[in-house]
């Protein structure tokens, strides 16, 4: 049918409707939350206010400080702030204030401080700790110590502006090559505005900051630039403070290696070289963006929209956004933000009991391979990137559904500014649309079914914590967006698949590190591995015909005692599992009470061990779980610094392993997802327009690169809490042969029809920045804040 007729007939229906409708159907509920209850009046682990970040960016810049700040632009030979950020409280103070709100103060708030100090004769990056705040005569500065596995925090580790340093080192550098690039690769890079191709860098770019080299990679500057590269590669040398003593080490073109720029544009000069085909410097670019492949296709119906959820009742979540505190059918829990890693959550019960006191994600490994410099040397670490940092407003109706509450995160963004991003966590209510238990039966109470509504926290759009009725708590993560291609040559045949004719993506895993800090009934806990063996076995009453012995499995439970043993895999064919309980604390049954860990999609660990670009700084992602005694100066994993450390990092995962006891003590879990990212090839095809673009182009899918794990009752109750529910239904024999049939379902009108909120016009809200000097607002747009260096970041 056409679609004109189409749309005429659903018109018609609509209108039907509106007309009925109004008649006697009421308005919905605002799609505005009750204001929730915290267990205490002071959320320990908020991120800093607009206002406390100038105060103590204040307090830093002045006189009798002494430490002679370069507030705005600051190069890498100054002193500046990088970091103003709320510093956590150990959690012997936060559990005591929790345990007694109202007798109890709560704990002194702080913030972290990261400086650069590039004026120093020997440079390097401390971390010093303000407080108490406000800003009083009681706030003293101090150094941050005891929680970094080495004496300094080297400067050639920073984080560094793309714009300033990289910008500055590609305006130094490259105008000397703009004749050969414009030869050879159809564009020019040279840190203009109207450059027309672009430079990624890899990273790590030390093994020990000794030294600052990387390299970088030249991609066409086209929306989708990670999609297209050029096979030119240099190795750079940016260490120092001084920018003018930067150089280019190494060039490789189509293979080649020249030791100095001089020596490639002899090479150049001479004719030697070859220009790249003119499909990979002038082709098609339309396959990189998110434009409909194919405009004459019509899905039958497509031109309406789908379905969404309505909260016909209102929602039944609530939410103190001050406090950034949030509650649902029995869960409660604070959320965090940081720059380094985004939204964490804290102080997380259900039912009146702690069961986690701090879940948050610790790093994110993404380790390439290839056959070119670029994708065999990297390996990068996104705490060091900043994934708080670089959060971008959630899409309201396409990130989160209709019905969502969002709550925003404030950053300090490194050059003076104050971030706060609207929409950066949403929060919603939706039916699975699956029945979390159910069974269909004859005799009394055993026929009927429970909804199966979860609560979902979300932030970078595609990373989820879903809370259940059943007292469980699924982490996923769902990576989307760019893969890193590699230039379509037959030697990175073994390291890649094609996705398009001038590219192929390179093969590379990911590792997500979290932080699990469960508090069963408690902090006295203990590890509990559970084992499943074949065993042969032989009983009095096995009949002949059958054989004299059976085969079945049998379980066995132990208790890992120490921290010697406690990196763990899960077991061949998941054939048993891992659990924090309390040994002390049993259920009715006599069975002690915990939760259990289990694996979701691709439970996946670092499948590459002894690179040395990955050989101490992520050495947590080697096993799927870790379990460690709580330390607080053991609060991370890993540090934005790890990145350029592998071989003497600020954290080093390893030096939690001392020996530990890990009986009845307070345990953290690190707990590892991922993914082995395997980009698929399309089959062959001469003529682009007519063909369908690769699965992973331009775009990695959520549907198949997600990973997640759920931390679930392990004998903590006596029954299923999820039966507590009154949104369910039991089906009863009536004895009457006329309504044989008889149910029950609690009073709930799972029939109630309103009229919902028409839901806004889409708008796209752009972070607020404010001088965090002065706390004015700044008016840039996105696309004013964009640096033309790529930072190389693609699909997680």
């Amino acid at each position: 049918m056409p679609a004109q007729v189409q749309n005429i007939e659903r018109r018609d229906v609509f209108e039907d409707l509106d007309a009925r409708s109004n008649s006697h159907l009421k308005q919905c509920p605002s799609f505005k939350p009750l204001a929730a209850k915290p267990p205490a009046p002071v959320n320990v682990w908020a991120p800093l206010s607009v206002e406390e970040i100038s105060d103590v960016y204040k307090y830093l810049k002045s006189p009798s400080r002494s430490l002679n700040l370069t507030l705005k632009g600051a190069t890498p030979s100054d002193n500046s702030v990088f970091l103003i950020e709320a510093l956590r409280p150990a959690k012997a103070d936060a559990l005591k204030y929790l345990a007694k709100p109202n007798h109890v103060k709560a704990p002194d708030r702080y913030a972290r401080v990261v400086l650069h100090h590039g004026a120093q004769e020997r440079p390097v990056v401390k971390d010093y700790i303000i407080g108490p705040l406000p800003i009083s005569k009681r706030t003293t500065m101090k150094e941050r110590t005891g929680v970094y596995h080495r004496d300094d925090i080297p400067y050639e580790a920073r984080v560094i502006s793309y714009g300033a340093e990289l910008g500055a080192m590609t305006t130094q550098l490259m105008p000397p090559l703009a004749e050969a690039m414009q030869a050879l690769l159809g564009g020019v890079g040279v840190g203009l505005a109207n450059d027309t191709i672009t430079a990624e860098i890899n990273g790590p770019w030390s093994i020990d900051g000794s030294f600052r080299r990387a390299w970088l990679f030249w991609k066409r500057s086209v929306p989708g630039q990670f999609m297209f590269p050029l096979n030119l590669f240099m190795y750079v040398d940016m260490s120092g403070t001084d920018v003018s003593q930067w150089k280019i080490l190494k060039i490789i073109y189509e293979g080649r290696s020249f030791n100095s720029t001089e020596a490639f544009l002899e090479a150049f000069r001479n004719g030697e070289l070859k220009p790249q085909p003119k499909e990979v410097t002038d082709g098609p670019t339309s396959w990189g963006t998110r434009a409909r492949p194919h405009p004459d296709l019509k899905l039958d119906l497509d031109h309406l929209p789908g379905p969404r959820t309505v909260p016909f009742a209102g929602l039944r979540f609530r939410v103190d956004e001050k406090r950034r505190y949030i509650s649902w059918m029995g869960w409660g829990m604070y959320l965090g933000f940081d720059r380094e890693m985004g939204m964490s959550l804290w102080d997380i019960r259900f039912r009146n009991e702690r069961i986690i006191y701090e879940l948050s994600p610790q790093d994110a490994l993404a380790q390439y391979s290839g056959a070119n410099p670029f994708s065999a040397s990297t390996a990068w670490l996104d705490r060091w990137y900043g994934m708080g940092q670089t959060v971008r407003p959630l899409m309201p109706l396409y990130d989160c559904p209709a019905g969502s509450v969002y709550l925003p995160a404030t950053i300090f963004d490194g050059e003076g500014v104050t971030k706060v991003t609207p929409r950066a966590t949403c929060i919603f209510e939706m039916d699975t649309n699956r029945p979390i238990t159910r069974h269909a039966g004859w005799g009394v109470g055993d026929w009927g079914a429970v909804k199966g509504y979860v609560l979902v926290v979300r932030s970078i759009s595609t990373w989820d914590y879903t809370f259940g009725l059943d007292g469980s708590i699924e982490v996923r993560v769902s990576a989307s967006g760019y893969v890193q291609a590699s230039p379509p040559t037959p030697e990175e045949e073994p390291y890649s698949g094609k996705i398009f004719r001038t590219s192929r993506g390179a093969l590379h895993d990911h590792v997500v590190n979290f932080k699990v800090d469960l508090d069963i009934l408690g902090t006295a806990n203990s590890f509990l591995k559970t084992s499943m063996a074949q065993e042969e076995v032989t009983q009095s009453w096995f009949d002949d015909e059958w054989g004299t012995t059976g085969i079945q499995q049998r379980v066995s439970r132990d208790y890992i005692q120490t921290e010697a043993d406690s990196r763990v895999n899960y077991p061949a064919n998941f054939q048993g599992g891992y659990s924090i309980v309390n040994k002390d604390k049993h259920n009715d049954f006599g069975t002690v009470r915990g939760y259990t860990i289990m694996a979701g999609p691709n439970p996946i660990h670092a499948a590459v061990t002894g690179s040395p670009r990955a050989l101490r700084n992520a050495n947590w992602a080697g096993h799927n779980i870790a379990v460690t005694k709580h330390k607080d100066n053991e609060h991370s994993s890993s540090s934005m610094w790890n990145q350029h450390l592998p071989g003497n990092p600020t954290i080093n995962f390893d030096n939690f392993f001392d020996g530990d006891s890990l009986d009845q003590e307070d345990l953290v879990a690190w707990i590892n997802v991922g993914t082995h990212h395997l980009v698929h090839e399309r089959p062959p095809y001469s003529d682009y327009p007519l063909q369908p673009q690769a699965e992973d182009a331009p775009h990695v899918r959520t549907t198949t690169a997600t990973t997640s794990f759920t931390i679930a009752p392990h004998n903590y109750f006596d029954s299923d809490p999820s039966l507590d529910s009154l949104n369910a239904i039991i089906i009863n024999q009536s004895g009457d042969p006329k309504n044989p049939l008889i149910y029950e379902d609690y009073g709930v009108d799972q029939s109630m029809t309103c009229i919902p909120e028409k839901p806004k016009p889409f708008e796209y809200t752009n972070p607020q920045e404010y001088d965090a000097d002065s706390k004015a607002e700044l008016r840039r747009s996105f696309f004013e804040k964009r640096s033309g260096f790529a930072a190389g970041r693609g699909d997680l």
